[in-house]
């Protein structure tokens, strides 16, 4: 994957993220562009619960809704999760022989290989989800792809901040407008 087409893949997931304010949109258009542009065989991106314990299915692109369906990665479960989390980013080259997968018969059946996990950062630090991208065959991925990656991570992390905020906004301003509402009666 050439660094061109790499910068015009963070041009569009830019310009994704600054076109909404839901959520859910932007971090699906994210997954597609990530495997479109890389030829993966899909994206997943998970937020983590209230809790801290369980990962949320939110957006993915190019994995059967098996797959997508297979039940929420409990992170005391998935000590691929547990290491992303504190903030490392893995690389693994074969999947198929790496004992720290919670679903290790899904990804087989779904034809998994490699993968890459990333954190999802908000406000530089806070960890909220994973970024996670698998290719049908044995690959190693290039420095490059991995800057990439992390790009897309952080603007991921950003996008959520980002849509969070608004939402906070938003209803601090409607419970004010009903407070004056309540007050002038």
């Amino acid at each position: 994957m050439g660094k061109t087409r790499l910068y015009k893949a963070i041009y569009e997931i830019t310009r994704a993220i600054n076109s909404s304010l839901q959520p859910k949109k932007v971090l699906s258009q994210i997954a597609e562009k990530v495997a479109t542009e890389m030829e993966l065989k899909g994206c997943f991106i998970r937020l983590l619960d209230r809790s801290g314990e369980i990962l949320l299915a939110d957006a993915s692109y190019g994995l059967s809704e098996r797959y997508e369906k297979k039940g929420p990665v409990e992170v005391s479960k998935s000590r691929i999760d547990q290491e992303v989390l504190k903030g490392a980013i893995l690389s693994i080259a074969d999947v198929r022989n790496d004992d720290r997968f919670q679903y290790p018969e899904e990804a087989a059946q779904e034809g998994l290989v490699s993968l890459v996990v990333l954190p999802l950062t908000a406000r530089g630090e806070k960890v909220v989800g994973v970024l996670r991208v698998y290719s049908a065959e044995k690959r190693d991925f290039s420095e490059d792809e991995l800057d990439f990656l992390k790009c897309v991570a952080d603007l991921s992390g950003l996008a959520l901040e980002n849509a969070r905020m608004f939402h906070a906004l938003k209803r601090a301003s409607e419970l004010a407008n009903d407070y004056i509402y309540r007050v002038d009666d």
